[in-house]
């Protein structure tokens, strides 16, 4: 249950901020801290403390600690007993009088009333006092909720007395509120649910994870709940039987009545969604008081007409601890009941069917699927399909199901579950057209996979044995071509591109009514009775005003040489009225032809659009192709806190969905938005641990997102020569890009780093390369780039007149980084020249655009080329810095000496018990207050301090 090890102490996965908290408690410079960790069963407040015990022992401190008895009436004064057991053995602690009175405290029978309270915290605070002279003390209190109350009085007593500041008092105790006695001035911290990525981390670092469609419902029941993932993990896997509830949850309903035990079976069976008068019904009564016992124990809550289980182990506890015939029996009652919803009625009686039945099938695939996906839940359309497809009678009824449910699990964006439909799919189709859906379904989830020449292959084989024959199947196909193409960068991909894409071109002509101004599908049913899905091929969301055009457009950006300007320049506008499933295909179609087209407020404007699209936050699957582009945007546009926020979600589904290659895409996106900031960083840029499984070769975006923020990673660091060799190796020895679009837009960057490591002339070739690839009517933000970088590198041409045409533009302020580069290095330039006025005036708006985005790398070179003008005098930035160094606080003047002194933000962190990230965002603060932007220019300024 561990990411990271520091130091002994294993910090548990998902509870970062928890962990600095419980870091900044156990700092002995902070003063007497207390702390009390508040949650469910489950949640991890054990797995916590034991954290902070390991930690404080790592680091010298004394740990004292005990638990609750969690029995009847436990004896006065024995949780304090337990804690200070190992220091009873000390009798020259403490003169003899106030020795005397532990021991006698503690004796059976002996009192427990104010009196002998406030005699034995005055003993207690005398311990602790002389104890911590040595060490730092941590007294770990779990479960505080099962301690006598006498011994918690005199702990929360002694607690207020303290005075010395390296004692520490932190407690755990179960429920949404502190136990009584606890005073309101103790700081809560209360542990709710993990993340999804969290939850998703800690499932996969347990044996036999679940994948597919159990992944994804396993975590569902769960809730967050980490006790709840390792159990229902441990239930799933072969043979172990259901999930166990942990003893306190399995003794409270041990001891519930029939009556109530048989209404929680009724609840667990239901759906979540179903209201009270329905479960009501089903179990044939309207005596509310029958949930009155499960209400006392705190096993169930009832409010706004639903049942409420207050943990999950505890719904799927009541649920299995029957015998199959009494769950049949309660999913039958809850059919009947369900009259006014066709949905649930249907979800139900397939949950008590153990056979084939064609009525209930059919009735899965007519209404729950419908209904769920009317809700925007793709993960309970595809599980109602592929349950419809289970009881299916027929292999083409089975077929047709299946087909949707691939459908289904592939726009929810797990495509493990697409591959584990696919052979069954194999088996019982017959009907070609379902099978287009089951390839293009299929192929996807190859490439989310990352195994391109798989996904590629099996379009290519489709197309040429059974070709689309319908408009939608075909443009749907060739833009998966495109798509996949552009991921793979393989030559031989992109030049099957045009053949796909005229055959597409050919079948919407031909077939007119298919076109964008058809109908949508509605779902109706058949002649005979069944329903065909999603236009005979789940491409309903390529039907609507535009789409077509759109698809066209994303395809022929893939057609031709890299540059063919005519691709490049594909007719790009903000759509006409959009509504129904139709609008995200088209947003996201146009978004990245403007994103190839270097139109990027387009590109982002209808990202932003897409997002809004409702039933989108459950649609992934469309979405994950585009992210990396969208992120790439953010950042050339100087939006970081968007891209990071979009970075972070993305990645959090990621690991839901154990997209490693997305999550690789993102992780270099991440490592580039770091380099740019200026941020700490690591002499490796890429710790993921699953990244070197996925082909390179056969994934070239992905490599070249990773060697552009490779590059940037090493000039961070002042390591210009492996900052040329990455950025190098984005293109061929020709000097042709190993993918289109990305690497160009890094031609400026290659030639900066060539022109500090003297490898000049080989850039320049590789900028001819890229400007005859580009054709005659490059876009704008390249003819930019290709300026500037003719300036650093054409030995034949005038260094000034490119730098003025990189930078005369007033479309380059769309990409403000790239264009306070240019200046930078234009500044560069005028000032070798002896002309600082004029590299002052560039240098002045590159700081503005520095600091407007928080790029502290960049921020500094400026400031230094400015000094280097004669604009200001470096001793000036000491002036007054003992004066600004006493402004911090104590804790903010030992982290900026510890980071002058060369020590990491790890290292720091270690030291004084608080996290990278919270000493990263200490120096953030500290920075500004100095009046400087970077380490070396705290280590500069201290060290003058120091000598005046």
């Amino acid at each position: 249950m561990t990411e990271w090890e520091a130091g002994r102490a294993a910090v548990p996965i998902g509870r970062d901020e928890e962990i600095d908290l419980i870091r900044r408690c156990l700092d002995v410079r902070c003063g007497p801290q207390g702390l009390l960790l508040l949650g469910e069963t489950g949640t991890g407040r054990s797995r916590l403390l034991r954290f902070a015990e390991e930690a404080a022992s790592t680091h010298g401190a004394r740990v004292l600690s005990a638990r609750g008895w969690g029995g009847e009436d436990p004896a006065p004064f024995s949780s304090l007993h337990r804690l200070l057991l190992p220091v009873l053995d000390v009798p020259d602690l403490f003169p003899e009088d106030p020795w005397t009175v532990l021991p006698t405290a503690f004796d059976p029978g002996a009192g427990a009333g104010p009196q002998e309270r406030r005699a034995l915290g005055a003993v207690v605070l005398a311990v602790l006092t002389r104890l911590a002279r040595t060490n730092p003390i941590l007294l770990a209190v779990d479960d505080a909720q099962d301690c006598d109350d006498a011994s918690l009085d005199v702990l929360l007593s002694v607690r207020r007395q303290l005075t010395n500041q390296a004692v520490t008092m932190l407690f755990t105790a179960r429920g949404a509120a502190p136990p009584p006695g606890v005073p309101a001035d103790l700081p809560v911290l209360r542990l709710g649910p993990l993340s999804p990525g969290a939850a998703a981390r800690l499932l996969d670092a347990q044996p036999d994870a679940p994948r597919g469609r159990s992944r994804i419902d396993l975590l569902r029941q769960a809730e967050g709940n980490p006790l709840a993932i390792v159990e229902l993990n441990r239930a799933s896997s072969v043979g172990t039987g259901p999930a166990s509830a942990p003893g306190a949850l399995a003794s409270r309903l041990d001891a519930l009545p029939e009556d109530t035990r048989r209404a929680l079976l009724y609840a667990s069976a239901a759906l979540r969604e179903e209201e009270l008068p329905v479960v009501m019904a089903a179990l044939g009564t309207d005596d509310l008081t029958v949930w009155t016992p499960a209400e006392e124990a705190g096993l169930i809550g009832i409010a706004d007409g639903r049942v409420a289980f207050g943990h999950p182990l505890t719904r799927a506890a009541a649920f299995h601890r029957h015998p199959a015939k009494l769950r049949q029996r309660a999913h039958r009652d809850l059919a009947a009941a369900a009259v006014r919803s066709p949905a649930y009625r249907a979800w139900h009686l397939a949950a008590a069917s153990i056979g084939p039945d064609e009525a209930v099938a059919c009735a899965l695939e007519r209404a729950t699927a419908v209904h769920a996906v009317s809700v925007g839940d793709r993960f309970a359309s595809a599980k109602a399909l592929e349950q419809a497809a289970r009881l299916s009678g027929t292999d083409e009824g089975r077929a047709r199901r299946l087909a949707a449910a691939m459908a289904a699990a592939s726009d929810l964006g797990n495509p493990e579950w697409v591959r584990d439909l696919y052979p069954e799919f194999s088996r019982v189709n017959r009907d070609p057209d379902l099978r287009c859906v089951a390839v293009c379904a299929m192929a996807g989830a190859l490439s989310l996979l990352s195994f391109q020449q798989e996904a590629f292959g099996l379009l290519l084989d489709l197309w040429r044995h059974s070709p689309p024959r319908t408009a939608n199947a075909s443009l749907s196909l060739t833009a998966l071509a495109a798509a996949i193409a552009h991921q793979s960068g393989l030559p031989e991909h992109r030049a099957e591109l045009p053949r796909l894409l005229d055959h597409a071109r050919q079948v919407v002509r031909e077939m007119p009514e298919t076109g964008d101004d058809h109908a949508e599908y509605s779902g109706a049913a058949t002649p005979a009775g069944s329903v065909e899905p999603m236009d005979r091929g789940g491409f309903a969301g390529l039907t609507g005003p535009g789409v077509h055009a759109a698809m066209d457009a994303y395809v022929s950006v893939g057609i031709g040489e890299h540059g063919d300007d005519a691709a490049r320049r594909a007719p790009v506008a903000l759509p006409g009225p959009l509504d129904g499933p139709a609008s995200l295909a088209r947003l996201l179609a146009d978004a990245s032809v403007a994103y190839y087209s270097d139109e990027s407020e387009l590109c982002a404007e209808m990202h932003r659009q897409a997002s809004t699209v409702p039933g989108a936050s459950w649609a992934w699957g469309p979405r994950v192709w585009a992210l990396p582009s969208h992120v790439d945007t953010l950042i050339a546009m100087g939006r970081w806190p968007e891209a990071q926020a979009l970075i972070e979600e993305g990645r959090s589904d990621a690991a839901v969905h154990r997209l490693t290659r997305v999550d690789m895409d993102l992780e270099a996106l991440e490592v580039t938005l770091r380099a740019l900031r200026g941020d700490s960083l690591p002499d490796v840029p890429f710790t993921s641990p699953h990244w070197r499984s996925v082909n390179l070769g056969e994934n070239r975006a992905t490599r070249a997102r990773m060697l552009h923020a490779g590059g940037l990673h090493a000039l961070a660091l002042g390591d210009a020569e492996r900052a040329f060799h990455h950025f190098r190796a984005l293109f061929g020895e020709d000097g042709s890009p190993i993918v289109p679009f990305l690497p160009p837009r890094s031609i400026s960057e290659l030639a900066a780093a060539a022109q500090r490591v003297g490898r000049k002339e080989e850039a320049s070739r590789v900028l001819g390369a890229v400007r005859a690839g580009l054709g005659e009517r490059p876009t704008t933000r390249m003819t930019l780039l290709m300026h500037h970088a003719a300036a650093l590198v054409d030995e034949g041409a005038n260094p000034e007149h490119h730098f003025r045409l990189a930078l005369v533009n007033p479309a380059g302020d769309t990409w403000p980084l790239e264009r306070a580069q240019a200046r930078l290095h234009y500044a560069i330039w005028l000032r070798r020249r002896r002309r600082p006025l004029e590299a002052r005036a560039q240098l002045t708006a590159v700081l503005e655009v520095a600091v407007r985005l928080d790029a502290r790398a960049l921020a500094d070179a400026a400031r230094g080329e400015l000094r280097a003008t004669g604009a200001a005098d470096v001793s000036a930035s000491v002036s007054g810095a003992a004066e600004r160094m006493a402004e911090l606080t104590a804790q903010q003047q030992q982290i900026a000496r510890l980071a002058a002194g060369g020590l990491s933000n790890r290292e720091i962190g270690e030291r004084l018990f608080l996290s990278p990230r919270t000493v990263g965002s200490h120096l953030y603060n500290v920075y500004p207050k100095l009046g400087i932007s970077s380490r070396h220019q705290l280590r500069d300024l201290l060290h003058a301090t120091d000598v005046r």
